[in-house]
C-alpha cells in the first residue's frame, strides 16, 4: 500500500472515530437526562434518526468532516446503533452481567484499530483496484477471486499494521458426495473434540503452550520499556509490542488452520453432525482457563459449523445439559454430576462402561435423533423421543 493511501485511510479513520465518540457522548447524555429528568417531561431517544441529524449538523459546520466520505461516516452510526441495541436487549432479557454485550465504549487514538465500512455506493472495483469514496485508491493483493459482485466491503487494520479488505458476497453451497455416516462431537479440554469415530478425534495441539516461552520474553521487554501514562512508547517498546502481536497472530492462525483441516475431514466423511452447543466462555474464570483458551474450542466449533453449511451437511446443535450424566446405551442418568477427575463412565442401570467423553459423543447422536438405538434423557423402560427437527 502506498504512503498516500495509508495516510488517506488514517485520516478517514480519524473522522469516523470522532463520530463514534460523539455518538457515545450523545448516548450517555440521553441516559443521564432520562434518569434525572423533571417530572412531566418526556423521555429523550438516541436512535439512528437523532444520530443522523447530529452527523448532518456536524458536517455542515465542519470542513474537516466534509472532506471525508459520508458513506463511511453513516456506517459508523449504523454500527453504533446495532451495538447499543444489542446491549439494551441484553439488559431487557436480564442476562448476567458477564454475558451482556455492554454499551459501546469510547475509541482511543492509540488503542482502537482502524475499521472502515462501505456499502455498494461507496466503493467500486476497476482493473483489480479498490476505489473508495473520497478518492482513495487501493491496490489489493487478492487471496482468491470473488465468486460474485460484493455488496459491501470492510477495510481494517490488524495489530501488526497490516491492512485487509473483507468483501460480503452471497454464500455458495458446494455439495459433497453422500456417505451415509453420522457423527457426534463432544468438546473438552484434555482433547479439543471427542467424536463417535476414533479416526476423527481432535487432540489438543497446544499451540499456545509451544509459543509461551517466546511470548514471555517479549512481554518482559514490553514491561521494561513501558512508557509513562499518556505518552507514546519508545521505538524499543513498539518493536517489542510488534513481536508480541506477531506471536499472538501466529498462534491464532495455527489454531484456525488446525480447526479448519479437522472440520473438512469430519464434513467430508459424514452426512450429518450432532455437535454439542458448548460455550466455553465460563471456562475463562476457572482453573482450566489457560488450557481451555489454548484448546480454542470456540474456533474449532465455528470452523466445523461453517464448513458443514458450506458443503450442505446437516448440523444439529445439542444442548450440553446432563450430557456427561446420561448413558448412551439405556438413557439412565446418574444421581450426581461426575467430577472432572473421573474419566470413565459406568452406568449403574445397564452396566455399560466407556470413556466419559466417548459416551457424551454418543449421547449427542441420540439427542439429535441420529442414533435410533440410543436414548435421550430417558429412564430404563422409557421410549426415546423422536428425531430432532
Amino acid at each position: 500500500m502506498s504512503s498516500t493511501a495509508r495516510a488517506a485511510l488514517a485520516g478517514e479513520w480519524d473522522r469516523c472515530r470522532w463520530i463514534w465518540n460523539e455518538c457515545c457522548a450523545k448516548s450517555k447524555q440521553t441516559r443521564l437526562w432520562n434518569r434525572d429528568r423533571p417530572e412531566g417531561t418526556d423521555k429523550r431517544t438516541c436512535g439512528p434518526a437523532q444520530l443522523d441529524k447530529m452527523l448532518t449538523e456536524a458536517r455542515t459546520g465542519n470542513t474537516w468532516l466534509r472532506d471525508g466520505s459520508s458513506v463511511a461516516q453513516q456506517q459508523v452510526i449504523r454500527d453504533f446503533g446495532k451495538s447499543r441495541a444489542k446491549a439494551q436487549q441484553d439488559i431487557k432479557d436480564r442476562l448476567p452481567v458477564r454475558q451482556r454485550a455492554g454499551m459501546p465504549k469510547w475509541k482511543k487514538k492509540r488503542e482502537a484499530l482502524p475499521s472502515l465500512n462501505y456499502t455498494q455506493r461507496g466503493f467500486s472495483l476497476k482493473d483489480g483496484r479498490l476505489h473508495l469514496a473520497g478518492g482513495i485508491v487501493l491496490t489489493v493483493v487478492w487471496s482468491r477471486n470473488l465468486p460474485a459482485d460484493p455488496s459491501s466491503v470492510r477495510v481494517h487494520q490488524d495489530s501488526l499494521g497490516h491492512w485487509y479488505c473483507s468483501f460480503v458476497v452471497p454464500a455458495e453451497v458446494e455439495p459433497l458426495p453422500e456417505t451415509g455416516a453420522v457423527i457426534g462431537v463432544d468438546w473438552g479440554v484434555r482433547e479439543t473434540a471427542t467424536t463417535t469415530s476414533d479416526d476423527h478425534d481432535l487432540p489438543h495441539a497446544e499451540h499456545g503452550k509451544k509459543a509461551a516461552a517466546g511470548l514471555a520474553r517479549y512481554q518482559r521487554m514490553m514491561a521494561r520499556r513501558q512508557p509513562a501514562k499518556g505518552k507514546p512508547g519508545s521505538k524499543g517498546y513498539q518493536a517489542a509490542r510488534r513481536h508480541v502481536a506477531k506471536l499472538h497472530r501466529k498462534v491464532a492462525r495455527q489454531r484456525q488452520d488446525t480447526g479448519r483441516k479437522w472440520a473438512k475431514s469430519v464434513v467430508r466423511d459424514h452426512d450429518a453432525l450432532a455437535v454439542e452447543d458448548f460455550r466455553p466462555k465460563f471456562l475463562a474464570k476457572s482453573t482450566m482457563a489457560r488450557k481451555a483458551a489454548d484448546a480454542a474450542i470456540g474456533a474449532a466449533k465455528t470452523a466445523l459449523i461453517e464448513m458443514a453449511r458450506k458443503h450442505g451437511r446437516a448440523v444439529h446443535l445439542v444442548h450440553p445439559a446432563h450430557t456427561t450424566m446420561d448413558c448412551a446405551q439405556c438413557g439412565a442418568r446418574t444421581k450426581h454430576a461426575l467430577p472432572l477427575s473421573e474419566r470413565t463412565y459406568a452406568c449403574t442401570a445397564c452396566g455399560a462402561v466407556s470413556p466419559r467423553d466417548k459416551n457424551s459423543a454418543h449421547v449427542m447422536l441420540a439427542r439429535a435423533g441420529l442414533n435410533p438405538a440410543g436414548a435421550d434423557r430417558g429412564r430404563p423402560g422409557q421410549a426415546p423421543p423422536g428425531p430432532a427437527a
